[in-house]
This record gives structure tokens, sequence and C-alpha cells, in this order.
């Protein structure tokens, strides 16, 4: 029976080794690169961030993928990161296919059952964001907005719609 919980000292010693320059490089790759590569601001740049991380267990864990083809794995990440997060702010067609667009889904005590229910957004859930913002209930928002990140922020009365609500969707408040 194989043992599970030991083979032998050379494999620990790998891991060390190949875990400490994978992470190395991977830092080193990510400071070159630029803030942007590990934000959360959309979905797409969740994926990467996950294939970043998987990609480093990999390395560190698979005795058949050596640490040069680890790092060039990161590489080629970050680097197609880069490349559609340049044209993102460049082409408003590609800007489309990338990011989403912030949903308002509360606003001035009304509830936008069609941006919930498009989002897949509860009540409770919306309840649960005005709780954790320290919010004294639903009647102290203004709004509530589910962020391209997929976070939600929850906004105070205020006395300017223009002033919260900038490229925010409006088409349900209507």
């Amino acid at each position: 029976m194989e043992n599970i919980f030991f083979e032998n000292w050379a494999t620990i010693a790998r891991t060390l080794i190949i875990g400490t320059l994978a992470y190395a490089s991977l830092i080193l790759l990510l400071r070159i690169s630029g803030k942007r590569t590990l934000s959360k601001m959309n979905a797409f740049d969740l994926i990467i961030t996950v294939a970043l991380g998987s990609s480093l267990a990999t390395v560190l864990l698979n005795k058949d993928v050596t640490l040069a083809e680890g790092v060039i794995g990161f590489a080629v990440l970050i680097f197609l990161q880069f490349i559609v997060t340049w044209l993102s702010v460049r082409s408003n067609m590609v800007k489309s296919y990338i990011k989403s667009e912030p949903t308002l889904l509360f606003y001035k005590g009304e509830y936008l059952i069609g941006a919930m229910v498009s989002e897949r957004i509860t009540k409770d859930e919306i309840m649960a964001t005005a709780r954790e913002k320290g919010s004294g209930g639903m009647n102290t928002l203004d709004a509530v907005i589910l962020e391209t990140d997929g976070s939600m922020s929850a906004i105070n009365k205020i006395t300017h719609k223009e002033s919260i609500l900038g490229t925010v969707n409006l088409s349900d408040t209507d």
C-alpha cells in the first residue's frame, strides 16, 4: 500500500524549492504587469486570478510540470490579461464583451424586481448588504447597486440622483 503521508525527502525538498521559485516568479511577473492584473473588476479578472492560483498549485504539486513550464504558463496568462484589458480600454466592442455595467437593484424605497430577477438577486441578499454596510434599514438607503465585480454597494440617502449613479443602468427606475 502506498504511503499517503510521506513519500520521501526528495519530494519534500522539490516542493519547497519549486514552490519558493514559482511563487517568486509569479510575484515578479505580477509586479511587472501592474496592479490591474489581479484586480477584481469583473468576471474575466476573477477567472484570471483563479487560473493563476491553479497554475501555481499545479507547478507546486505536479512532478510532471517543470518550473520553466509553470513560469511560461504564468506569463501567458498575465500577457493575455494585459492584452484584453489594453484592448478593452481602447475599443468599445471589446469592452462590451469583457465588462458588464453596474445594475441598480433598489432605489428610493423600491426594489427593482426586473433587475433583481435578471441578476438573480433576492430581497434577502439586498437586505444583507444593507446590514453589512451598517445601514439602519432599507429606509436609510437611497440605492443598492450590483457592481461589475459581483459585490453590492449600499448608498445612504442623498439629494442628487446624478451624484451616485453615473453609468448605472437606470432602465428599471422609470
